[in-house]
This record gives C-alpha cells, sequence and structure tokens, in this order.
C-alpha cells in the first residue's frame, strides 16, 4: 500500500508540473498574440499552434478563450504595474525624483521590440463598448496604478493629488497610445515635459506662520 501510495502522489505532482508548464506556455503564447494580432483576430488553433499543446489542454486549463483572456489580461497587469513601480521607485529619492522617472521608464518600454501598446486599453477598443467584463478589468488594474501616483503626489505636497494623479493618468495613456500608434519611442519625453510642468502649480501653498507680536497686551 506505501508504494501504491507514493506512486499515485509522484505521478499526482507530475501531472500538476505538466499542467502548470502548459499554463505558462499558454498564457505566453496567448499574451504574445494578443497584444500582436488582436483578441478577437486570434484562434485557439493559433495560439494551442505557438504554445506547442493540445486543444483539450487549454479547455481543461481554462475553459474557454474568453476565460483565457481575462487570465492574460490579469497576468500581464500584474507583471506590468511591478515593472512600472520599480522603475519609478528604483534609486529612491523625493516623491518628485519618483514622479520624473515615470516618461523615461515608458519611453524605454516604447522601445521594445514586443510593444503593442496597452493590453488593456486595446481590449476595450476591440469588443463592444457596452461589455463591462474588459472595462472592469482594465479600471481595476488603473486604479492600483493611479493610488501609487497619488500617494507620491501626496508626498510631494500637491494641492489636489487625486486631481494632479488623474492628470499623469492621462498623459500616461496618451502617451502609450501615441507610441503604438507613431512607434517613436520619443513621444513620452513630450508627455514628461507635460507632466513637470504641472508639478511646480500644483503643490499646496502652505499658509504663512503669523509673526509673534512684539509686546504681549495683557486684556
Amino acid at each position: 500500500m506505501g508504494k501504491s501510495s507514493a506512486k499515485k502522489k509522484s505521478a499526482a505532482a507530475s501531472a500538476a508540473g505538466d499542467d502548470e508548464s502548459a499554463r505558462g506556455r499558454l498564457l505566453s503564447a496567448a499574451t504574445h498574440l494578443f497584444c500582436k494580432d488582436g483578441i478577437n483576430a486570434t484562434g485557439i488553433d493559433a495560439i494551442i499552434s505557438e504554445a506547442g499543446t493540445a486543444k483539450t489542454t487549454l479547455y481543461k486549463l481554462f475553459g474557454s478563450k474568453t476565460n483565457l483572456v481575462h487570465a492574460v489580461l490579469e497576468s500581464e497587469g500584474k507583471q506590468w504595474r511591478q515593472w512600472f513601480i520599480g522603475a519609478i521607485e528604483a534609486g529612491g529619492g523625493d516623491a518628485e525624483k519618483k514622479l520624473s522617472r515615470i516618461f523615461p521608464a515608458l519611453k524605454s518600454w516604447f522601445g521594445e521590440e514586443r510593444f503593442y501598446g496597452c493590453p488593456f486599453i486595446n481590449a476595450v477598443a476591440e469588443h463592444d463598448k457596452n461589455q463591462k467584463q474588459f472595462r472592469n478589468i482594465a479600471m481595476k488594474h488603473k486604479k492600483v496604478v493611479l493610488a501609487h501616483i497619488e500617494m507620491l503626489v501626496t508626498e510631494m505636497g500637491a494641492a489636489e493629488p487625486e486631481v494632479l494623479a488623474h492628470q499623469l493618468g492621462l498623459l500616461i495613456d496618451g502617451a502609450i497610445v501615441a507610441a503604438m500608434v507613431s512607434r517613436n519611442p520619443g513621444v513620452a519625453d513630450m508627455a514628461g515635459l507635460a507632466a513637470c510642468s504641472l508639478f511646480g502649480p500644483s503643490k499646496a501653498k502652505k499658509p504663512k506662520q503669523a509673526s509673534a507680536p512684539a509686546q504681549l497686551v495683557a486684556v
């Protein structure tokens, strides 16, 4: 019984490892094809061909193409946020210094061979605009990014941190779309200049401390 049980556990562990490996390959293949060719233009056959798996494996692990799209967006969002936040926090410095790293980091991303734009913007753009599923995933992603930016602009002393965070968010989104369309990483420089022009005027004006009277008058 002991040997039989050990064999079963070993077989189960091997199967789990195979599934994890296949899942990773399917996610990698789907991510590449969805971003490069579009979600609607990419069929299941193309994904399994690039991943080197059977169609039954895809359906076993994800259930449907829609579920695979959700998994890709969740995975891509997590990886991108880790990279983005790590890039602006690397090297330390004050909040304004960290914020100033946003667009140089984006410029580096824009210059990559496999830069195809934002997968969330692309997913929402190519589907029925009344569909909430992809929009909800996109908004969840954006909220995490904006929350970190808002934390930094608050530390910087912005009078209206939420407003400035959204302004920077719009510049980020605009730069991503412009870079995707033009294939010019330099658009990040222009967006960075626009962002820097917002920092000074946005800072809160600290109230002047009232000077102490030269002589106290008894009441």
